[in-house]
């Protein structure tokens, strides 16, 4: 008798492919892996002040400028506390470059600007920008950044002695600066004699000068104050009555 023969049943396994993970950037730590050093690494920074605008352009850039890590934000740069900034300061090591677009991405100011390259060339890290053409890791980047730090110190030099010749100025003249007072030599008298009038309230009189209570508080328990005689006039009294 003849047997059937069974074909063997073939289940169907499905595999399902995954897709490769994004290589992730680490840094090693010389403290954390003995002597083996990071390699030199170029780091870039995009920003934008308001949400509207792009970084694709920036970002683009910093990719042709063969940056390896790309920190961006969207903040005001008047903003000195900026997360991503600071990531990236954070991120870079001794021998790496920070690059941007452009200067102003960095910094809003030429102080801030100063400042931040600063530490960076204390860290050991350099920097470039590449609308300017400027980077610190060659001798001419330095020379021109110096310059910048020398022209602000420059400017920073006029705006205080202008400051100081204008406070000279207005001291001479009488003015000392401060809040002008919100009552006059009249007023104060007139405050004084309602105030001794029981009849009438401090709020009323108050309302009536148009100051706070608190004022009118500090006007009665106040000594009766002097006029004030300018320094130059006080000696040309002196001189007079020596004579």
């Amino acid at each position: 008798m003849a047997t059937k023969r069974t074909k063997p049943s073939r289940t169907a396994v499905w595999v399902k492919r995954r897709r490769p993970a994004a290589k992730k950037i680490t840094r090693v730590r010389s403290s954390d892996a003995g002597d083996i050093t990071p390699k030199p690494m170029l780091i870039g920074y995009a920003r934008v002040s308001t949400v509207d605008q792009n970084l694709a352009l920036q970002r683009d850039a910093l990719t042709e400028a063969g940056c390896q890590k790309i920190f961006t934000e969207q903040m005001s740069g008047a903003v000195t506390d900026r997360p991503a900034l600071h990531d990236a300061l954070e991120f870079a090591r001794s021998g790496d470059t920070l690059i941007v677009w452009k200067l102003d991405r960095l910094a809003r100011s030429m102080k801030q600007l100063i400042e931040t390259v600063e530490t960076l060339r204390l860290r050991g890290v350099g920097f470039r920008s590449l609308t300017e053409a400027l980077d610190t890791t060659t001798a001419q980047g330095r020379l021109v950044f110096h310059m910048f730090g020398a022209l602000a110190e420059f400017e920073r030099s006029l705006i205080r002695e202008r400051t100081q010749a204008g406070l000279a100025a207005a001291r001479r003249a009488g003015r000392t600066g401060g809040r002008p007072p919100k009552l006059t030599d009249d007023d104060i008298e007139a405050a004084k004699a309602m105030l001794a009038n029981p009849d009438i309230g401090v709020t009323q009189i108050a309302h009536r000068l148009g100051v706070s209570p608190a004022t009118l508080r500090s006007i009665a328990i106040s000594p009766p104050r002097e006029p004030r005689i300018p320094p130059a006039f006080e000696k040309r009294r002196l001189y007079q009555s020596s004579d």
